[in-house]
């Protein structure tokens, strides 16, 4: 990037109003995000967020730099569009694989972009659980893949694109949830929805429990159940909840059908993820990278 690494940390604590969640998707820690909006702030002459207690406000200077971080960063992204159009790369074929919350809930809004952008760009998708995509990678059935796993294989490159939260939901109204925030022990009183047994996202959910001191054999399952939506469908019909990407339930949240139950010292993330094969160096996948990184930070 060619602005201030500042700018971009004050944009993403501004967007999302909290310097932890600012941390985990920039991949630097609290501190350093504080550090970054104090040097900011001083460099401004002015307080940018108003601190009370563990939340956080824009002040009017802070909404007055956030409008123009946002007109900054998307004449970024049409420069980097126009760049990559000189050099002769709006053409081809590329080949992606994606594992299935990216393939649901992430890609397809990026693809849309892309697609206006680089109209003769013919995109295949190809979609699977992470092993299934590394291996389609490794066999160069695709050029580029992005996941969701936490696997490593020693063929492959993986480089951070953005962090997955995973968040306790409920239907709004759901009796068994009198506030919407709770103590982690609370969660072995609550019947609850998960994926299948050998799910990643099952795995990432139970070491964080573990990290809080909740056994996942102590947890009322209410049902095991194989994809997202089935999920989401079961809770807006049942009296129970689920642990699902906040990807996954943007339009819900923002109909007021489901709603985010809070627990107490628990924060669960994961990363999704661009993987290649190592050496790899094809334009068109490095493009699409860009592309995805661009549009997502600063959509």
């Amino acid at each position: 990037m060619i602005f201030d690494f500042r700018l971009k940390v004050f944009y993403t604590v501004a967007e999302k109003l909290s310097f932890t969640k600012a941390a985990a998707e920039l991949f630097i820690t609290q501190p350093a995000v504080t550090k970054h909006i104090n040097e900011l702030e001083s460099q401004l002459e002015t307080r940018l967020f108003a601190r009370n207690g563990s939340s956080i406000a824009l002040t009017p200077s802070g909404e007055m730099l956030l409008k123009y971080a946002r007109r900054i960063f998307k004449l970024y992204v049409d420069f980097e569009n126009e760049l990559s159009q000189l050099k002769d790369v709006s053409s081809g074929v590329l080949k992606i694989g994606a594992s299935t919350t990216l393939a649901q809930y992430v890609l397809p809004g990026i693809l849309a972009v892309f697609k206006r952008t680089y109209p003769a760009i013919h995109i295949h998708l190809i979609i699977g659980n992470t092993a299934f995509v590394e291996q389609q990678l490794i066999a160069q059935q695709i050029d580029m893949a992005l996941v969701e796993g936490i696997s490593r294989h020693q063929q492959l490159h993986y480089e951070p694109f953005v962090k997955d939260e995973i968040v306790l939901v409920a239907r709004t109204g759901n009796k068994i949830f009198q506030k919407n925030e709770i103590r982690a022990d609370h969660l072995l009183q609550i019947p609850l929805v998960f994926r299948e047994p050998g799910s990643g996202t099952l795995d990432v959910i139970h070491k964080a429990l573990q990290k809080s001191g909740i056994n996942p054999q102590d947890l009322w399952v209410d049902i095991h159940l194989d994809s997202t939506e089935s999920i989401k469908q079961y809770i807006l019909n049942a009296e129970c909840a689920a642990f699902l990407s906040i990807h996954a339930i943007e339009r819900e949240l923002r109909q007021n059908e489901l709603t985010v139950i809070d627990i107490k010292g628990v924060d669960i993330f994961r990363t999704f993820q661009f993987i290649q094969l190592h050496g790899q160096a094809e334009t068109l996948p490095a493009l699409f990278k860009r592309f995805c990184q661009n549009h997502y930070n600063f959509k």
